[in-house]
């Protein structure tokens, strides 16, 4: 492989915002593995965020990018799973997988598709150093005959569309807008567009804590909701404490301790199986290779008020943010039907062209 820009590259990154900025290209915040891909000739290569290749674990991925894709580029661009009418990252995590055979089947299950969104270089030219503007053209001329599952994801400068893509498309399982500036060159690894997602609260239990990697003290809280039958289910974890704050929440929750667990609604925690029936914290999976998942058991009586963006399934996808502890609620009260959830968007409606 000899392109201008050589594999590995680290994408271009965003920082939060509240609010779409004005003046800007506009487009989906995608909830999918981030992608860079280098092709050659015959030669492709996708590359993950951090720069290690993601190529055997969505073989149905490559020819189709062969086809879609000029015969020399760099692109960067997100895979993504589509279930039922709306992106499913569970599934797609489900690829990381060390069995080829396993890879094979899900390809063949549940197949990939990649959504382009910019373009690092285009034959012998690199275009780190052109405007998005210029890059967007090039790209958007270079996918004109693509097909699905290669998409050129929809971008517009207009905010007030923009601001109706943000409210439509989480039905679809998006989680926001990205807005980048029109002069803005490609800088890899660097923070320079924005993101606008969505963030809503919900009232959970706090029922027992992970210790920090640097020592006694909280590292996140792990939270539960009750679903329709009355049992408590893991739903994710609230950090991103002071380490005071840590410090003074592990003598805040010692009366609450269970130790041990007996009779608390995730005591079986360490049986695998029974994470088939029930979603437990502690789970190990191939995400969490050799790290410590045990966890300090609380009785389920504190309710913490916590903002989060979407679900995913039945749990929080992202870790969820503190925001109060709320004596006043009863922790019976902290179900999934204080969830608001998004009216359903068909994604195909999303990845049509303008027009179709």
């Amino acid at each position: 492989m000899d392109l201008p820009v050589m594999p590995p590259v680290k994408p271009m990154l965003a920082k939060s915002v509240k609010t779409i900025p004005p003046g800007m290209q506009y487009e989906a915040k995608w909830d999918g593995f981030r992608a860079i891909v280098h092709r050659d000739g015959d030669e492709l290569v996708i590359g993950s965020r951090t720069g290690k290749p993601l190529t055997r674990y969505f073989p149905e991925l490559v020819a189709d990018l062969l086809d879609a894709l000029p015969d020399r580029c760099v692109v960067d661009g997100e895979i993504v799973i589509a279930h039922e009418g709306r992106l499913d990252f569970d599934r797609l995590t489900e690829r990381i997988h060390p069995a080829d055979s396993r890879v094979r089947m899900l390809a063949e299950q549940t197949p990939a598709s990649f959504v382009a969104f910019d373009l690092l270089a285009i034959g012998d030219e690199a275009l780190l150093d052109a405007p998005l503007s210029l890059r967007r053209t090039t790209l958007a001329a270079a996918l004109a005959e693509a097909e699905p599952p290669v998409h050129l994801a929809p971008a517009t400068t207009d905010a007030a569309l923009a601001q109706e893509w943000f409210e439509r498309y989480e039905g679809a399982g998006l989680d926001g807008i990205i807005a980048k500036p029109l002069d803005l060159p490609y800088r890899p690894d660097a923070r320079l567009m924005f993101k606008i997602k969505h963030e809503r609260t919900a009232d959970a239990v706090v029922a027992g804590y992970r210790l920090h990697k640097s020592g006694p003290v909280v590292g996140s809280l792990l939270l539960g909701l009750y679903d329709d039958s009355g049992a408590l289910q893991h739903v994710g974890v609230c950090a991103a404490f002071s380490m005071k704050r840590r410090e003074e929440l592990i003598g805040e929750l010692e009366p609450l301790r269970m130790d041990p667990p007996d009779g608390h609604p995730w005591a079986a925690w360490a049986q695998e199986s029974a994470h088939e029936s029930a979603r437990l914290p502690g789970a190990q999976s191939r995400w969490s290779g050799k790290k410590d998942l045990s966890w300090v058991a609380l009785r389920p009586e504190r309710v913490i008020e916590v903002a989060y963006d979407h679900m995913e399934g039945d749990r929080f996808r992202h870790t969820a943010q503190f925001r109060r502890w709320r004596p006043d609620r009863d922790p019976g009260d902290c179900t999934y039907a204080q969830l608001e959830e998004p009216v359903g968007y068909d994604l195909s409606e999303v990845l049509s062209p303008p027009g179709e």
